[in-house]
């Protein structure tokens, strides 16, 4: 038999079957285009599911089940997405519906969830027993598995860590709150640090803004560290700022759970040991568990977008 596991985004649908070794044999994608009825982007999903099955060349009766990632808050006992700001929907029914369409078991989780459990079974934290999960991107995104089942809290929202805070009255965060790691650790994070050095009055001249053609605009994740490869004292600023928020965070994830392997996905997890190395020193500096020559292991994910549809096809 063979799963399914659908990548809701707020950009794109993309559904993949799986199977038993958790291989994706075949993908079909197609625009989220949202705002639109959820009538219409449940027809969207199962038109990309009929066709991924139909690209794997079997038939839906090989398909035990269908699993859902999305963004935002959901209840997996419902098969209710209760809020979801990048698809503009509240109290969406969207396992009922999705059964109407495709006569399957369906299950749905949170996004960050279900790719923190793909890489669990199939990525960089495969053969752990805990681990966690966190994605770098216009926020931070956190999935914990805790004994091999992903841990959501009372409410199904236990693994917001992008907005533990770690700074008392810092920075507006997007949620509305302040201090939010996400609003210091996430890329967006770091570019706000990187145009904030380049504009900076005692700068007259900017290798970071040179790497940019001048345009401030065109800053992005990756300027900052191309400029202190070439060996800008001002860009290792920013990356040395950079490293001591999101190693605050990881330092307190580690000294909570103590899992077995923390993975970082996102485009900034690209820079590898130039991102890894830093943080390691640091971590090992501040974690509570010096005394203990078990640490937990730090490295980058490795399915990239395939961990949330492989993930979201085995759930439970």
């Amino acid at each position: 038999m063979y799963r399914l596991g659908i990548d809701l985004g707020g950009t794109n649908i993309v559904a993949g079957v799986v199977d038993e070794e958790y291989k994706i044999i075949a993908k079909a994608s197609c625009k989220t285009n949202v705002p639109r009825p959820e009538s219409e982007i449940c027809d969207s999903m199962a038109e990309v599911a009929v066709k991924a099955v139909e690209k794997a060349k079997i038939t839906m009766d090989d398909v035990e089940s269908i699993g859902i990632g999305v963004p935002g808050a959901v209840n997996p006992k419902t098969g209710v997405i209760e809020y979801s700001a990048n698809l503009f929907f509240h109290n969406w029914e969207v396992v009922k519906m999705m059964k109407e369409r495709l006569d399957k078991k369906v299950v749905i989780e949170n996004d960050a969830n279900a790719a923190a459990l793909g890489e669990y079974l199939a990525g960089s934290a495969k053969g752990a027993k805990n681990a966690i999960a966190i994605t770098l991107g216009t926020g931070v995104g956190g999935g914990i598995i805790i004994n091999g089942k992903i841990y959501s809290g009372s409410n199904f929202a236990g693994a917001e860590l992008g907005h533990m805070v770690i700074v008392k009255d810092g920075k507006e965060c997007g949620c509305g709150r302040k201090g939010c790691w996400e609003a210091y650790s996430s890329a967006t994070g770091l570019i706000n640090l990187t145009k904030q050095k380049i504009l900076s009055e005692k700068l007259d001249f900017s290798y970071m803004l040179k790497l940019c053609d001048g345009d401030i605009n065109k800053v992005n994740g990756k300027t900052a560290f191309d400029a202190a490869a070439a060996g800008d004292p001002d860009a290792q600023e920013v990356l040395d700022e950079y490293f001591g928020y999101l190693a605050t965070g990881l330092v307190n994830i580690i000294n909570i759970f103590q899992p077995d392997v923390l993975c970082i996905g996102g485009g900034i997890s690209n820079q590898g040991e130039n991102l890894l190395r830093p943080l390691r020193n640091i971590i090992e500096a501040e974690r509570y568990t010096k005394h203990n020559d078990k640490q937990t292991q730090l490295c980058t994910c490795s399915l990239g977008n395939d961990a949330g549809i492989i993930g979201a096809a085995f759930l439970d």
